[in-house]
């Protein structure tokens, strides 16, 4: 499965939760780090189990995940004991070092999925996997660490922080270098790690052209969502991460021209010839299709 829209909120706030829900948005963020203050803590950990038990079997047109806090601090958990019971369908990890964070994660979700009578492994983890200057050091460490890890995505703002820096963006609103490294180091692991890359959110959310811009950039080179951190911007992430007929018509010529030949491994198709890299692309575009009418 393919999810092109992750939507962030508060795990403190009903209106948000049932403004989210209304929303196209593939997956929900319900958020138990940095948009829930420590006071509230224990409050948003009730709301957020409360919300994942009364969509648990309601799961089919959006999945319901949960951000915990980092593994590193003493509130973690405590996040986790409280949201497993709901059966959210994974959990988002903040501020990893290595993939021995999401080993580690794992093997909790193993012991809390057995408490309360869940399937081994059915709750998955998409790591935040560059929020710390050592994680750009060790993101290989992902390659086969353990089968619950469905995604990856990369955090700009938290790296900024951790690494001194007074902003992530040069005056033109592009990235600065550390971040496109970071953002170019996440894609690949990702891949070769065999889970869903997804790319960072964009903060200025009064900004669609910006982000509808930065999301066609992000497919291009190869991921397949984002995350949103305002409702009125899953429609303009849907939209990117969804191919256009364009493509999908060139993507179904593509694979009808192989099949044609029987096996080759190379056609000609409008005075180009195309191998298998091309037939790869083809049935990615196919399968993000399915997956967005699914």
């Amino acid at each position: 499965m393919i999810l092109r829209s992750f939507l962030f909120v508060p795990g403190d706030s009903e209106r948000k939760m049932a403004k989210a829900a209304a929303t196209k948005a593939d997956a929900l963020i319900l958020d138990l780090e940095d948009s829930v203050s420590q006071e509230n803590i224990e409050t948003a950990r009730e709301m957020t189990a409360e919300y994942l038990t009364k969509t648990r079997h309601d799961r089919g047109r959006q999945q319901v995940w949960v951000r915990i806090n980092p593994l590193d601090t003493p509130l973690s958990l405590p996040d986790l004991a409280a949201v497993v019971r709901g059966a959210p369908d994974g959990i988002i990890q903040p501020k990893t070092y290595s993939a021995a964070d999401s080993i580690k994660l794992a093997n909790y979700l193993s012991a809390l999925e057995a408490r309360e009578g869940l399937e081994i492994g059915s709750t998955r983890i998409l790591a935040v996997a560059t929020e710390t200057a050592e994680s750009l050091f060790t993101l290989n460490s992902f390659i086969g660490a353990t089968d619950r890890l469905f995604g990856m995505t990369w955090g700009a703002e938290d790296l900024a922080a951790a690494l001194g820096a007074t902003t992530n963006r040069k005056p033109d609103g592009t990235y600065e270098g550390p971040y496109l490294l970071a953002r170019t180091l996440c894609l690949a692991a990702a891949k070769a790690a065999d889970a869903q890359p997804i790319d960072s959110v964009y903060t200025n959310f009064r900004d669609a052209e910006g982000l509808e811009a930065e999301a066609l950039q992000a497919r291009r080179t190869g991921f397949t969502g984002k995350v949103a951190i305002h409702p009125d911007q899953v429609d303009v992430i849907n939209r990117a991460f969804t191919p256009s007929e364009e493509e999908v018509a060139f993507a179904r010529r593509v694979i009808e021209a192989f099949e044609k030949a029987g096996g080759a491994g190379t056609v000609g198709l409008d005075g180009k010839m195309l191998d298998m890299p091309h037939l790869k692309q083809a049935r990615h575009v196919l399968a993000m299709v399915e997956a967005a009418q699914g």
